[in-house]
């Protein structure tokens, strides 16, 4: 059964005796007081003497309840100004690289590169989606290369504040395979080895999943692995970088993020500048695996560092507005499932059938490769 914050606030009508300062007799005062999250069952009296001075006063209650009525979500795959599929593979829109540059340091395990692309406001993407990226060249058959999709890693306005560039952040793929051969992945060294001035061809933008909550005042849980950061910093330059005449970010932005190494940090110069501009709106926990442990001695992924705020989690996503948001590799969400389960046992809920209940609800977003 999904839980809900909306719980019942009884309306407690007192008729409250006092003495008069005029007459021997007791006149009669009715107050209304509002209590929280207390649930009472109906039509019950309640009555008792207390004294006031050498005078004893009866109190007489009568406890009701009412639903206070339930403010009404508005869902984000409903806004008519969420634009998808603008551009597509075989008339893509041509942009150019205004920047790429490599924010990954020497030693890290892999090559992240951070990149900025003109769209002269022609790409009208919206926080949390993905733009489609067609490599140059052609393939094995002499055919173009297939598009590969990205989170789009700038908010609406994009890192000039113009509305007129995109930004990515992608990982160089080089792998070594069964036959012992190196291989390359070819869009994202395709982009990692762009410099300014080239074109890109840029479909899109696509997806709706990872759409921001509409509601200023939300709970956002953000769990990130790598390059999987991408839409969260979006989401975070919308709510402490920017100002907008119709949102102000007010509630707590929590964001996990999971690397290997130290070095492999993305951006967290600008989460320390959005913590100290924003201390109380913004938390950020990094799980660096190849050099931390928990307690147990365990390598700190993002489900190691959750479990270490579990209850509080736990407690947060008991809310109607508090939203979980995941991108990264696959088998996050098994992870994160292990520590919900046995905390949402303990209340009596199974974790799967309440997380069904999230999605549905647009509280519980994934995307995952």
């Amino acid at each position: 059964m999904r839980l809900s914050s909306n719980l019942i606030h009884p309306i407690l009508n007192a008729s409250v005796s006092l003495p008069s300062s005029t007459s021997s007799s007791l006149t009669t005062r009715t107050s209304t007081v509002y209590s929280e999250r207390v649930s009472f069952s109906k039509n019950i009296f309640y009555s008792r003497n207390v004294y006031v001075g050498k005078k004893m006063v009866q109190i007489r209650a009568q406890v009701t309840t009412e639903t206070p009525a339930k403010v009404q979500k508005v869902s984000k795959k409903d806004d008519e100004g969420v634009i998808v599929n603008k551009f597509k593979p075989k008339e893509p829109y041509i942009g150019k690289c205004l920047l790429n540059s490599k924010i990954t340091a020497d030693d890290a395990p892999g090559e992240t590169w951070h990149m900025v692309f003109t769209t002269e406001g022609e790409v009208p993407y919206r926080e949390g989606q993905s733009i489609g990226i067609i490599a140059d060249g052609i393939d094995k058959n002499g055919k173009p290369h297939k598009l590969r999709l990205y989170s789009i890693a700038s908010s609406a306005l994009g890192d000039f504040g113009n509305s007129k560039t995109v930004s990515l952040c992608v990982k160089r793929l080089v792998y070594t395979n069964d036959k012992g051969e190196i291989v390359k992945g070819v869009c994202s060294n395709f982009l990692c080895d762009l410099k300014p001035g080239a074109d890109v061809k840029i479909t899109g933008p696509v997806g709706k999943e990872m759409l921001m909550p509409k509601d200023p005042n939300a709970t956002v849980i953000m769990l990130a692995t790598g390059t999987g950061i991408a839409p969260f910093r979006s989401f975070l330059w919308k709510m402490f970088f920017e100002k907008h005449e119709n949102y102000k970010f007010n509630g707590l932005a929590w964001l996990f993020l999971g690397v290997p190494t130290t070095s492999s940090l993305l951006y967290k110069e600008e989460f320390a500048k959005m913590k100290e501009k924003a201390p109380e709106n913004f938390r950020v926990d990094y799980a660096v695996s190849r050099e931390q442990t928990n307690d147990k001695g365990e390598k700190m992924y993002i489900q190691t560092r959750m479990a270490q705020y579990a209850e509080e989690l736990w407690e947060l996503l008991k809310k109607d507005n508090t939203y979980v948001y995941m991108c990264g590799l696959k088998g996050m969400e098994k992870g994160i499932d292990d520590i919900m389960v046995s905390l949402a046992a303990k209340d009596g809920i199974d974790w799967l059938e309440y997380r069904r209940q999230l999605k549905k609800a647009e509280q519980w977003n994934v995307e995952v490769y």
